[in-house]
């Protein structure tokens, strides 16, 4: 399993899935790791793919500082990997808050990003939650809890393994990367540097009770120049575990529509 440094030394985690020409860095969200995405990747076609998949840090078997949750050093930890994955160009797609770190980076090197998929993203002006919300999301750290109460509010057809490997892999996120990677994603503040995005984004919808698709189309499509929405009825927060192959399709497509020169 490669592993490198992020500028501050933490070490990196990423797995790498396929050997084709084309590099797709798959991005996770706030409380889970990169395990968020087997469902997925066991549905993708991987012909002419290479699948990069990162434990961001605090996550997974990446490291676990004590500080560097911002969105600017989460987002130069995505660059970091994709670096030495050895990849001078490729797709991003990003989950949650993983999905405001992939427009934070497709506005950062527009010239290396070929294409985004945003999954149920958070905007990058933030979420704020309400107060109950904040305090439930916020110190959920080592409980399991209160992580199947956060999955129940998120989920719509979660079957109950998969519950049970989210509820498992979220109780192994660092307490500074649920308090800290929290105060990052809802506050957001960098939604005037995505007119700097010229790559194709397709954003994915779907009945997420937190993220609906008119306020992804307010928030996020409307403010990507060449972003188009999709509208996945059924599944809630996480599609790429409630509902994988529907969703595996969708990025497919995506990809197969944006085959880089």
């Amino acid at each position: 399993m490669p592993s490198t440094s992020a500028k501050d030394g933490t070490s990196l985690h990423y797995r790498v899935v396929g050997d084709g020409p084309r590099t797709v860095v798959l991005v996770h969200g706030w409380m889970v790791s990169g395990a968020v995405w087997d469902s997925l990747v066991e549905r993708l076609d991987l012909s002419g793919l290479r699948l990069v998949i990162p434990d961001m840090r605090g996550s997974g078997k990446s490291g676990r500082p004590e500080t560097g949750y911002g969105l600017e050093t989460l987002a130069s930890d995505v660059l970091a990997v994709a670096d030495a994955s050895g990849a001078q160009r490729f797709t991003l797609v990003g989950h949650s808050m993983g999905g405001q770190l992939v427009q934070w980076v497709a506005a950062e090197v527009p010239e290396r990003v070929e294409g985004l998929v945003l999954i149920n993203s958070v905007p990058a002006a933030g979420l704020p939650l309400p107060p109950e919300a904040a305090g439930l999301f916020r110190t959920s750290a080592g409980s399991r809890e209160k992580k199947q109460t956060i999955l129940g509010l998120a989920c719509k057809q979660l079957p109950p393994e998969a519950l049970e490997a989210l509820v498992k892999d979220s109780m192994d996120i660092s307490q500074p990367a649920i308090e800290h990677v929290f105060d990052a994603w809802t506050a957001g503040g960098f939604a005037d540097k995505l007119a700097a995005i010229t790559a194709p984004a397709l954003v994915l919808a779907t009945d997420d009770a937190f993220l609906p698709a008119p306020f992804l189309r307010e928030s996020v499509v409307a403010k990507i120049r060449r972003a188009r929405l999709v509208y996945l009825p059924g599944p809630g927060h996480y599609p790429q575990v409630e509902r994988p192959a529907e969703t595996a399709a969708l990025v497919s497509a995506f990809l197969a529509g944006t085959q880089p020169a």
